[in-house]
């Protein structure tokens, strides 16, 4: 099992940066899978990012590729998300996601979520 608490979040200008973090529970953290959602109100939870257990590949969805960057440091059971040039359009609870078996975009795959952090992209 692993708990996951997102921080970072908050009220920001167009084209400015934000970076989330995502600090898990636990000794195993590098045994899992890691990534990035978000759901916008009324809208489905999508997926952002994601990075494989070492750290060495990451996916990203289209909206966000070049703009955002996803990174771990196992060391401190942390995973990360540089928010660059943010546009309205990113605003949204981003959630953080876990697990040990799945490496995918499709959110019911991962199992277990932290309680979100709001993100509020101003024009």
């Amino acid at each position: 099992q692993v708990q996951l608490v997102e921080s970072g979040g908050g009220l920001v200008q167009a084209g400015g940066s934000l970076r989330l973090s995502c600090s898990a529970s636990g000794r195993t953290f590098s045994r899992y899978y890691m990534a990035w959602f978000r759901q916008a109100p009324g809208k489905e939870r999508t997926f952002v990012a994601a990075i494989t257990k070492s750290g060495a590949s990451t996916d990203y969805a289209d909206s966000v590729k070049g703009r955002f960057t996803i990174s771990r440091d196992n060391a401190k059971n942390t995973v990360y998300l540089q928010m660059n040039s943010l546009k309205p359009e990113d605003t949204a609870v981003y959630y953080c996601a876990a697990d040990y078996a799945h490496y995918t975009r499709v959110n019911v795959n991962w199992d277990y979520w932290g309680q979100g952090t709001q993100v509020t992209v101003s024009s």
